[in-house]
């Protein structure tokens, strides 16, 4: 009975001194799991690829907690107020949905032109001698410019150059020198995510700082050909025009430029990239000149190579050739496929367009065409970019098309057409040159609905095969199975341009 006992005691000795140990070991193991030295970081973009090793980083090597009291007190002093002075009824605004700077402030009639419009705004200094850069719209048509800088002192601006396109002027004050300068940085290496902070006079209230991150970049607006806005949710209102949006290591990457009017802290700049890009025009002319073709493109995709029969995967497509144009007297035709210019292989529309637009009018782009299969070298004299008339949406939206009788039964497109006639092509303002049938009807839950085709459109070509009746129509429809995809070729009143649209026959 006593040996019992005594080896009871050892067994539960010997238990107590195993679980210590398995205890101890789990902790160490939980321990080591959460050292920080082996957390690994996300690597930034272009960092890592798939297939290559997982990179380890240690919490010192990730980025310090954002502290923008330091950077506001840093670029407080390059920021400035503008005030700026004309005359006349402020015009009405076509933009719906996004708005450019501050209404001004008008007499009771809005249309005494000898009552003065005040308009206010922001702006930051980029040369110690008195260059600022603010928004084309914050100083459109002013008679005088004063500059109030975060000191107190206040001078006289004059306007040294101004790119609406991109909504950009340059200012210079003189009788000072020495001042305080805001650094540039680098908007090509934005990511989003990324912290950014705004600084400006939004509403008459100098010098308010907001700090948000950044939700997008490459936003359209205004002119898709040319826009490329920087989309962050840090809080701009009217006043904050023509300031800086700045990053965390305190360089301006932007010029904060639009809002939303529907939303609430949805704000746009202009990256600074494009902005230094145009400096040295704007110092030596006043103005941007900038290359021009005179063609419509898109994008190679999948279903057009398909639909068309394109030899080429990539590259940008020729939707249309503008009469008179570098580009008809250069030898382009519709559905030329543009692979490259001077060498260097183009991805996207928008890519091709900023080459050719950051070009000198005058001078001479070879392109890499290919047409039907063979391969074509192009040489491309270029025009100056003609200046783009925003269009009305006001008045788009609410134009009255003529009524269209006597529709043909809807297609598996979803389309009802009926033929051009003489009469329709005067009341929509069709050219003589366009043929085809005009679109009567878009089904809302049809395949062309989704694709973008419009009632009031003139179908021109499907899969490049002419279209000039509702006879030649009905054949391609009728021989087209589900599932294939046609690339329509249609004309659209409304923009008064050409352009290739692909349909999957449902």
């Amino acid at each position: 009975m006593a040996g019992l006992l005594e080896m009871s005691k050892r067994f539960t000795f010997v238990t107590v001194a195993l679980s210590v140990v398995v205890a101890f070991l789990v902790g160490l193991i939980i321990a080591g799991e959460f050292t920080p030295s082996t957390i690994v970081a996300v690597a930034p973009r272009g960092a890592a690829r798939v297939g290559e090793p997982a990179r380890a980083a240690s919490l010192s090597a990730l980025p310090s907690v954002v502290n923008f009291a330091d950077v506001a007190e840093r670029m407080n002093a390059a920021v400035v107020n503008i005030d700026s002075m004309s005359k006349g009824s402020e015009p009405r605004d076509p933009q719906r949905y996004f708005r450019r700077g501050d209404g001004p402030i008008e007499g009771p009639s809005g249309r005494d032109l000898d009552i003065p419009r005040q308009g206010a705004g922001s702006g930051f200094i980029i040369d110690r001698d008195g260059y600022i850069l603010t928004n084309h719209h914050v100083i459109d048509a002013a008679e005088r410019i004063t500059v109030t800088l975060a000191d107190g002192r206040t001078f006289r601006a004059e306007v040294v150059g101004t790119d609406p396109a991109i909504d950009v002027a340059l200012l210079k004050i003189a009788g000072s020198h020495d001042l305080p300068e805001a650094p540039l940085g680098n908007s090509d290496e934005l990511r989003v995510g990324e912290w950014v902070c705004a600084i400006g006079n939004p509403l008459g209230y100098v010098h308010s700082v907001t700090v948000g991150v950044v939700s997008f970049i490459g936003r359209k607006l205004f002119d898709p050909s040319l826009d490329d806005y920087i989309q962050t949710d840090a809080a701009i209102n009217f006043g904050n025009s023509g300031g800086p949006l700045i990053n965390a290591r305190g360089e301006v990457i932007g010029i904060n430029s639009a809002i939303s009017s529907r939303a609430s802290n949805i704000g746009f700049a202009v990256p600074i990239n494009q902005a230094v890009g145009i400096l040295p025009q704007l110092k030596t002319n006043g103005r941007v000149s900038r290359g021009y073709m005179g063609v419509l493109l898109t994008d190679v995709t999948p279903a057009l190579q398909r639909s068309l029969g394109l030899a080429a995967a990539h590259g940008v497509l020729v939707q249309d050739v503008t009469n008179g144009s570098p580009a008809e007297r250069a030898g382009l035709h519709t559905y030329d496929v543009i692979l490259d210019v001077e060498g260097r292989d183009i991805g996207s529309n928008e890519e091709l367009i900023r080459d050719i637009s950051a070009r000198q009018p005058g001078t001479t782009a070879r392109l890499g065409v290919i047409r039907d299969a063979r391969r074509l070298t192009l040489h491309v004299k270029l025009a100056e970019r003609p200046a783009r008339d925003e269009p009305d949406r006001d008045a788009l939206d609410s134009r009255t098309r003529p009524r269209i009788p006597d529709p043909v039964p809807e297609s598996p497109l979803g389309l009802t057409v009926r033929e051009l006639d003489r009469g329709f092509i005067g009341r929509l303002e069709v050219p003589d040159s366009v043929h085809g049938v005009i679109v009567s009807r878009v089904d809302p839950t049809g395949a062309a609905f989704s694709a973008s085709v419009r009632r009031g459109f003139v179908i021109m070509e499907i899969n490049r095969k002419p279209i000039r009746s509702v006879a030649d129509y009905q054949r391609v429809i009728a021989a087209a199975k589900p599932g294939e995809i046609l690339a329509l070729y249609c004309y659209d009143p409304t923009l008064t341009q050409r352009a290739l649209i692909t349909v999957t026959v449902e």
